[in-house]
């Protein structure tokens, strides 16, 4: 059986199992099956506490597709009923699920998802139900509105205390460079500050546009977004310089001397991200996003070809800076501990200041982004990453402190941050 929606969408299907009719049979009866398509518009009806205004979500289409056969109470079916609702490709941030209407909750009913599974594929999606009633699809955001609030707060919290070390890091740089020469040559802490200014101006960028009231004009978007994007690919570009700059003096270690090094390392940590924000732009793939206010209504729109430039230009982009990120560290973690096993000798001690060296050089070409991998596993792995990512400020001026004010100890240490600076200062001097 089909059920013809819009012209040019495919029909609806709704495929009962065969065990049902049989059992029909064997009684005898004669009963009526009636399949009836709703349309629920914006009134009150069908929405119980799951689709109420903090929770964002809606029924896919304002439709529903109830089933009965006469008065008969249709309930665990051996096999499975078969629904599938046809539909456009959803945002990634929003979740499908095959609900259907028990009016057993509460006073007036709530949608339920007992009994029913979900399998959504890219031109619809197929709910199968051991019963008989009244279905629809539940289009929700991954994260409900109260989750989001923390996990705002939490990076909201996270930025600012980065943005406080991050001045410090780069007031501290000043000083040293006024009161030592060593800083005037040295390219590898003007690489940490220009990655701390990026930093410190992306999460500044962030914590204006947060919270930030989303009736703006489409100008006006379209500048705010411009300026967040830049930002951003400067932060994975210059993390991806940082990584460069590691593999030349920790593994490559000889020949690593260029003319105007950290001039050419600025044109690419700069200007790349400039290259890349004007072609977005010429593009035209900056544009209204789809955000809800507190009444539910949509105030921006998110395009299609923003979708695809946020996958090329961010998650692409940042991803082949992950990965050579990760090779790099990995490289330098082989170096470090065999080169403290070859010197330690019967003493093992040294290792944690090899597993500190490692953090440190984590929070600077940017590992701590790469939780995002982590998030689908669940919601505890979003705080995690949100936590930890939020804090990268702080992590970078911990390691600017034990890299440039290493201990009496650290100083004699054969591994560790010092063997670190040492490379820096031999490679460039």
């Amino acid at each position: 059986m089909q059920m013809m929606g819009h012209e040019h969408k495919p029909p609806d299907r709704v495929r009962l199992p065969r065990s049902l009719f049989a059992s029909l049979q064997s009684s005898k009866l004669e009963v009526r099956l009636a399949i009836s398509v709703l349309d629920i518009g914006a009134g009150n009806v069908f929405k119980g506490p799951r689709l109420s205004l903090e929770d964002d979500g809606r029924v896919l289409n304002n439709r529903l597709v109830g089933l009965s056969f006469g008065r008969m109470r249709v309930t665990g079916l051996a096999e499975p009923l078969e629904i599938t609702f046809s539909h456009q490709s959803q945002p990634p941030n929003m979740t499908l699920t095959c609900v259907f209407w028990d009016v057993t909750k509460g006073s007036t009913g709530d949608w339920s998802s007992k009994g029913c599974s979900t399998e959504v594929g890219a031109k619809g999606t197929v709910c199968r139900c051991d019963h008989l009633t009244f279905f629809a699809l539940l289009l929700r955001p991954v994260l409900d509105k109260v989750t989001v609030n923390a996990l705002t707060r939490i990076s909201q919290a996270g930025c600012g205390t980065s943005m406080i070390f991050l001045a410090f890091t780069v007031v501290l740089y000043i000083v040293l460079r006024f009161s030592q020469q060593r800083f005037k040559s040295e390219d590898a802490p003007k690489i940490h500050v220009a990655l701390s200014v990026s930093l410190f101006l992306l999460n500044l960028v962030f914590l204006i546009n947060v919270g930030h009231d989303p009736q703006v004009s489409k100008g006006t978007c379209w500048v705010k977004g411009a300026i967040f994007h830049y930002f951003l690919l400067c932060v994975f570009t210059w993390m991806a310089l940082e990584a460069l700059h590691l593999y030349l003096l920790v593994i490559r270690v000889f020949n690593t001397y260029f003319e105007r090094y950290f001039l050419k390392l600025s044109l690419v940590g700069w200007g790349l991200p400039t290259l890349m924000v004007i072609g977005t732009g010429i593009a035209n793939s900056y544009g209204l996003y789809t955000i809800r206010d507190e009444e539910n209504r949509t105030s921006l729109e998110f395009e299609d070809t923003s979708i695809i430039a946020l996958y090329i230009t961010v998650h692409g982009y940042f991803l082949i800076i992950f990965l050579f990120s990760a090779v790099v560290l990995g490289l330098v973690a082989w170096k470090i501990f065999t080169l403290s096993s070859a010197t330690a000798g019967k003493q093992q001690r040294k290792h944690w200041k090899g597993f500190l060296t490692l953090l440190g050089l984590s929070s600077l070409v940017g590992m701590t982004w790469g939780l995002a991998i982590l998030t689908p596993l669940g919601l505890s792995t979003i705080y995690v990453f949100t936590l930890f990512n939020s804090l990268q400020g702080v992590f970078i001026f911990c390691w600017f402190i034990m890299l440039y004010f290493p201990s009496q100890s650290a100083v004699s240490s054969s591994s560790g941050p010092a063997r670190v600076e040492q490379t820096h200062t031999t490679s460039h001097e």
